[in-house]
């Protein structure tokens, strides 16, 4: 039902990232599937068809944040049907999302990455691990995500100014400094990559041992393997850094609308989230150091 227009809306007006569009193709593709097979047609449908569907897919034991991001996918779609003139009715508006339990984002402790990052006792002399470490010091020091270090090209950092330009998601392209240790980190693996003296000439900032751009895979595996050193934390990925970094800027007084630019939020309410972190550490502290706690 019109699912080639509407990822090409996607794609070419919204400019979602691929894996974005990716995921709500998925999601239409099997919402129409679902009803061909059970032989009702697509202009049929009404809010409570939607809602069966929604409670199967939570009978199967699909999680509420799935369920929620499937609404979403749906909500979407149906606005761009009736945007666009090729269906009437919206079955979507009498629905509302599935209430999910608050998660805070997981972090590492400050004082372990300060262990990691002290000195160069985790990470070889040799291209693989200065590079190693300059995917953790950008992720950690700069709270970029990990399709942003992917993308990230050598003519984005500025080493004179010391900044570096990120461009996130739709394309939204923002400034982070850099700090002095990060800076030098960067001269020292520009020069070790070069040093190489790899065959092509890519543009990437971050390269395999090859020379080819990094992949998601490679940040992912740098990343958990780093952190097993120092936490045994279950989630030990590469947004952790990202989830680090702003709460690490939080709990030494960074004003939260200056880390909604640093992190490419759209809004505060993402960046809000942070806030909880800060509440809990302080009730942390409170129990530790209040004679009556």
């Amino acid at each position: 039902m019109y699912l080639d227009k509407f990822i090409s809306f996607l794609t070419f007006e919204k400019r979602y990232s691929a894996h974005t569009v990716k995921a709500y193709e998925k999601d239409i593709s099997m919402y129409l599937e679902f009803w061909k097979m059970e032989g009702i047609g697509f202009d049929e449908l009404t809010h409570k068809d939607v809602r069966f569907y929604l409670s199967g897919l939570m009978e199967n034991k699909l999680g509420a944040s799935s369920v929620n991001r499937i609404l979403s996918s749906l909500r979407t779609y149906y606005k761009f049907l009736q945007r666009e003139g090729l269906h009437e009715e919206n079955p979507m508006l009498l629905l509302k999302a599935v209430k999910t339990p608050k998660k805070l984002p997981v972090v590492v402790e400050e004082g372990k990455m300060d262990v990691l990052l002290a000195d160069d006792v985790f990470f070889a002399k040799n291209f693989e691990g200065i590079r190693d470490r300059l995917i953790i010091e950008l992720l950690f020091g700069t709270g970029m995500r990990l399709s942003e270090l992917v993308h990230l090209k050598e003519e984005d950092v500025d080493l004179y100014q010391r900044t570096i330009r990120i461009l996130g998601k739709r394309n939204k392209e923002r400034i982070v400094p850099l700090l002095e240790g990060l800076e030098k980190l960067i001269s020292a693996y520009l020069l070790s990559k070069k040093n190489e003296k790899f065959d092509n000439n890519c543009l990437t900032l971050v390269v395999t041992k090859k020379g080819k751009p990094v992949y998601p895979g490679l940040v992912y595996r740098v990343v958990t393997n780093y952190l097993s050193l120092i936490t045994s934390q279950q989630k030990k990925s590469p947004h952790v850094l990202r989830h680090s970094f702003a709460t690490a800027l939080l709990n030494r007084g960074a004003d939260l609308n200056a880390i909604k630019e640093l992190l490419g939020h759209a809004n505060l309410v993402a960046t809000q989230v942070y806030t909880h972190n800060s509440v809990e550490r302080l009730k942390s502290i409170y129990k530790q150091a209040h004679p009556k706690a």
